[in-house]
């Protein structure tokens, strides 16, 4: 508790250097700021390189990353148990994963292909392509929205996989860049920056960013891997949840976003 009132008052004290840095905070004029309240911690693979996750009826679906390790899995969200699992071929480095309907997408990296499952057997139903690198991947009912790492937002067709329309994300400093997992969260787009401790709100109709959520120190962990970020973001409609967590990170969090007043 005290450390939570502690990072607050940090936070306060330091929104105005927050706001008009260009490196380390893009904050528009009309973006508003969170810090996060811990609501609880779940146990999370620390050997899961984390790039997609989802949530649905009480379960995660998590893809996981790097060539030879890369995984699609149905994960118990208390105990952290897997409970179903694809394995990649090894020349795939799984990217993210959204459930959209009856199937599971899963991007890869480099490759330019991405998958299509079947949702309850991981069955794999088909392929397709698409010219960029894959990194996060949502869906807003309608069209799948895909990050490249760059500030595009690739809006796709969920049956022909084809580029419907796409947006460039920024703020009044400019371009937004390092997109990586997407969920989408009440009529938003929720991206973390890579590699920072900051995910964007984003409006997918302007592609402006309409809020910063600031997570710094969540993990706890030693600074020593740079691959050791922030990275994974789902969302439960049902129960008003939002969970995050990050690569090797030993632990999944359920959060509260609280307005930073400043």
């Amino acid at each position: 508790m005290l450390a939570n009132q502690l990072f607050k008052l940090f936070f306060a004290a330091s929104a105005a250097v927050l706001i008009s840095s260009c490196s380390d905070s893009k904050t528009s004029e009309a973006t508003v700021v969170y810090t996060y309240k811990v609501v609880k911690d779940y146990p999370h693979d620390r050997e899961a390189f984390t790039e997609g996750l989802a949530f649905e009826n009480g379960f995660l679906y998590e893809g996981t990353g790097l060539n030879g390790s890369s995984t699609l899995r149905k994960v118990a969200l208390e105990t952290g148990n897997i409970l179903q699992l694809h394995k990649l071929p090894a020349e795939f480095f799984g990217e993210g994963v959204t459930i959209y309907r009856d199937r599971i997408i899963q991007l890869t990296y480099r490759s330019n292909v991405g998958f299509v499952y079947n949702k309850d057997s991981f069955e794999l139903l088909q392929k397709f392509d698409y010219p960029t690198e894959g990194w996060g991947l949502t869906n807003d009912g309608k069209h799948l929205i895909m990050s490249d790492g760059t500030s595009a937002l690739y809006f796709l067709d969920p049956q022909t996989f084809r580029e419907v329309s796409r947006i460039n994300v920024h703020d009044k400093n400019g371009p937004v860049s390092g997109l990586n997992e997407l969920e989408y969260v009440k009529g938003e787009i929720y991206a973390n920056v890579w590699p920072t401790e900051r995910i964007a709100r984003i409006d997918p109709g302007t592609g402006s960013v309409v809020g910063w959520i600031y997570l710094k120190g969540l993990s706890n962990l030693p600074n020593e891997n740079r691959d050791n970020v922030l990275n994974g973001i789902a969302y439960d409609p049902a129960g008003d949840r939002l969970f995050v967590t990050g690569k090797f990170w030993p632990k999944l969090f359920e959060i509260k976003l609280v307005l930073l007043n400043y």
